[in-house]
């Protein structure tokens, strides 16, 4: 079982909106943000997910020039701060200005559905893309989602997309998934996915799991969006253990702290964290980070 535990990646998240469920406005500052993604760095995050548009339940669009106004400046400013940097769009006009600033992996909750030019884009550029299982779009997504089987049906439609995007010139190796956990998905939906999750694992790319301070763990604990570590957590790492490889958190230090003992513990072996931490551009080798203080 060892051989086949996956090293935990971090990607720390930086919303520069006004209007996401857990942090909305709280880094809309580009000064704010940047200072905030340093601070993930230092916790241990690998990658920083910095977006400029909401994608939470009942969410509007922006337009793209109002996205770049939001995220150029801190993209800007994280550039050599230690971590990878990712872009969280749908936008091939705001994929392709990240990529300008220095982002090497593109976060589309679409699939490369939203723009018909980020496929081409992402090939030509030769950057990482991440794509997510949704149902409809934000707006309408949790209005009454229903599946016969909910985890055969997002296996379905990545390969899929896996497939479009190798279609598109986009090589194998540069995809990751995500199941979506929370979008478009009731609580049941949600815990399926996560209880069978290697069923997504079995299609041979790095896996990315998306749980942090989600509204299903708030109905199961109780629990306001900051007061859902725990629950994060205990989600992290049972898709750890089947397999999973990218966890995208708020939380940096408590989740890199998790994943790391489960990761040990798992494997049946530790090794001691590196000062440094980068993920390759393929996902092949990954060094961890670790800021150790006396």
């Amino acid at each position: 079982m060892g051989d086949h535990v996956p090293e935990p990646v971090v990607m720390g998240v930086v919303n520069v909106t006004p209007d996401s469920f857990s942090d909305g406005g709280e880094w809309l500052d580009p000064a704010a943000a940047i200072a905030h993604g340093h601070a993930l760095v230092a916790q241990g995050a690998a990658i920083l997910d910095i977006g400029g548009e909401s994608t939470r339940p009942g969410a509007e669009p922006v337009s793209a020039a109002e996205e770049l106004r939001r995220v150029l400046p801190v993209l800007d400013g994280l550039a050599g701060a230690g971590a990878r940097l990712s872009i969280d769009t749908s936008k091939a006009a705001v994929a392709a200005a990240a990529i300008d600033a220095g982002a090497t992996l593109v976060n589309d909750v679409t699939a490369l559905r939203g723009d018909p030019a980020m496929a081409a884009l992402v090939a030509e550029r030769g950057c990482d893309v991440c794509l997510m299982h949704m149902l409809g779009e934000p707006r309408t997504m949790q209005r009454d989602p229903r599946y016969d089987d909910v985890v055969a049906e997002v296996r379905r439609f990545l390969e899929q997309r896996l497939e479009h995007a190798v279609r598109h010139g986009i090589a194998a190796e540069r995809v990751w998934l995500d199941p979506g956990i929370g979008f478009g998905k009731t609580i049941d939906h949600n815990l399926e996915l996560l209880a069978r999750l290697e069923e997504i694992v079995a299609l041979g790319r790095p896996v990315v799991v998306g749980t942090s301070r989600k509204s299903f763990l708030g109905k199961i604990t109780g629990r306001e969006p900051g007061d859902r570590v725990a629950g994060t957590i205990a989600t992290n790492v049972l898709a750890l253990a089947r397999g999973a490889r990218v966890f995208r958190v708020h939380d940096v230090a408590a989740a890199r702290d998790a994943l790391l003992v489960a990761a040990a513990t798992l494997a049946g072996r530790w090794l001691p964290p590196t000062t440094t931490s980068t993920t390759t551009s393929t996902t092949t080798s990954t060094t961890r980070t670790a800021s150790r203080r006396s």
